[in-house]
């Protein structure tokens, strides 16, 4: 595994016909490490996110996920990419409602024939891989692995989101606002998961929130607004 799981470097991006949204000269992240960012409203967060995704691609400098500068991908090699090494653990949780809980979990696997294998190395399979993520989230009820994932509360489906994110052991995870919908009890549990998977795995982690209490669990932590010189006001 590369040492550097992040490396972005002067990297600028403008939607069409509007002012330049981001202009980071320089943002890292190493294997193993972890990194709380606080992305306020405003500060391009979303974009950037996108931009790691290799969802879009930057209008000037360099974004390299694992040593490959996805520039030089295709997008459906960017795809690919991003399901074989990148968890991601959305806002929005992005479950299929109609999928059950488990199916959700094992989507990845499902994808990626290298988070798949990783499954099964680990744990002998891929829906033990999905039970023993979920038991460790209070999710393993087997009445509630079944049920579809749009009959779920918002916290089960965050907690799902997680899971989903941490199979098959992705080299990086990306978890943005996560644990927005989650109480204290089932907080403590989710980070103490995240953290455990990505120590296993020796992944990186990316976690944006705007709860700055949990600054202080992380190796390090920065702020978007100050990274990004496009959303400072004397750029404007």
């Amino acid at each position: 595994m590369p040492s550097t799981l992040i490396d972005l470097c002067q990297v600028g991006f403008a939607w069409p016909g509007q002012a330049e949204l981001l202009n980071i000269p320089q943002l890292r992240l190493g294997a193993g490490e972890s990194l709380f960012l606080r992305g306020p409203s405003g500060s391009g967060k979303t974009t950037l996110l996108g931009l790691l995704g290799g969802v879009q691609l930057p209008q000037r400098g360099r974004i390299s996920l694992l040593g490959q500068d996805l520039a030089l991908l295709s997008q459906g090699a960017r795809d690919r990419f991003r399901v074989d090494h990148t968890g991601y653990i959305f806002q929005q949780f992005n479950l299929l409602p109609f999928l059950s809980v488990q199916q959700n979990v094992e989507l990845p696997c499902r994808f990626s024939r290298l988070r798949a294998e990783r499954a099964c190395q680990r744990h002998g399979s891929v829906a033990q891989a999905a039970e023993t993520l979920l038991g460790h989230l209070g999710l393993d009820a087997p009445s509630l692995l079944q049920r579809r994932a749009g009959s779920l509360s918002i916290g089960q489906q965050q907690r799902v989101a997680a899971a989903r994110a941490l199979i098959g052991q992705p080299e990086l995870v990306i978890a943005d606002e996560p644990t927005s919908a989650l109480d204290a009890d089932a907080r403590e549990a989710f980070l103490g998961l995240l953290f455990e998977e990505c120590r296993k795995a020796q992944a990186g982690l990316l976690f944006v929130s705007h709860d700055q209490s949990l600054a202080p669990l992380f190796d390090r932590s920065a702020s978007l607004a100050e990274l990004n010189l496009a959303s400072r006001p004397e750029s404007l």
